[in-house]
């Protein structure tokens, strides 16, 4: 885990400053006068402890009537599979239907897809999950991040770090200014991920039988967490 604090160098040439005025003396309640706009960002690299996969079944029938019972059996027997994995949450997914028309408008068929959702922090279970359900669903998406609870934690944390290195750089910018001190005008913090494309193996390969799917090898990668706070101070002459 690398954490990384906006030092007093790095404060004062990396972020954004903005002089809105440098005018007259210091006065009890501020007066929009002699005040200063910046921000100082504080971030920190953490590794993804969270899963999320998406599974579709995809058919044609002549009937909607026919359609409809292929999705629903399939998508009802992956629920039933998804129930021997308790550690991983399962819903249903986007769901959609419509026409095939042949030259003349005419409609001779009708296609649709119904997906279910996964997400879980038991990666080898997740794992497991996904290869059982890919003999009947086909794999739409998987991605990685920082599950809630930890993401809220952190970012409590950031908020402190945040607050400090915004009063640090205020008192930098004071110095600078010559000023006697400062008041702080107001202040906001912002919290912002990144979540960088996450690369897993290819598979590997302890299928149980011939015709079962092998289960994939997971990297999760990391992600970056970060809170700013930017605000506004008036200095005191």
């Amino acid at each position: 885990m690398k954490t990384t604090l906006l030092n007093q160098a790095a404060l004062t040439t990396g972020t954004a400053l903005l002089l809105t005025a440098m005018m007259g003396g210091a006065h009890a309640e501020t007066t929009g006068y002699d005040q200063l706009t910046f921000q100082a960002e504080v971030k920190e690299e953490v590794q993804n402890d969270e899963v999320r996969a998406s599974l579709y079944k995809k058919a044609q029938a002549t009937d909607s009537k026919t359609l409809a019972s292929t999705l629903n059996t399939t998508i009802n027997n992956a629920m039933r599979i998804a129930k021997r994995y308790p550690s991983v949450t399962v819903s249903t997914g986007q769901q959609s239907t419509y026409p095939r028309y042949d030259k003349n408008d005419k409609i001779i068929g009708w296609t649709g897809q119904a997906n279910i959702d996964l997400k879980s922090t038991d990666f080898a279970a997740t794992s497991q999950l996904i290869a059982d359900l890919q003999e009947t669903l086909v794999m739409d998406n998987l991605t990685f991040g920082v599950s809630d609870t930890k993401k809220d934690a952190l970012e409590q944390k950031l908020m402190t770090d945040a607050s400090r290195a915004f009063q640090q750089q205020a008192k930098n910018l004071t110095r600078a200014w010559d000023a006697r001190g400062y008041r702080v005008v107001n202040v906001n913090l912002n919290t912002g991920s990144n979540y960088p494309r996450p690369m897993y193996s290819a598979m590997a390969m302890k299928a149980e039988s011939a015709d079962a799917v092998p289960r994939q090898n997971f990297e999760s990668g990391n992600s970056t967490i970060s809170v700013t706070a930017n605000g506004t101070i008036e200095l005191t002459k």
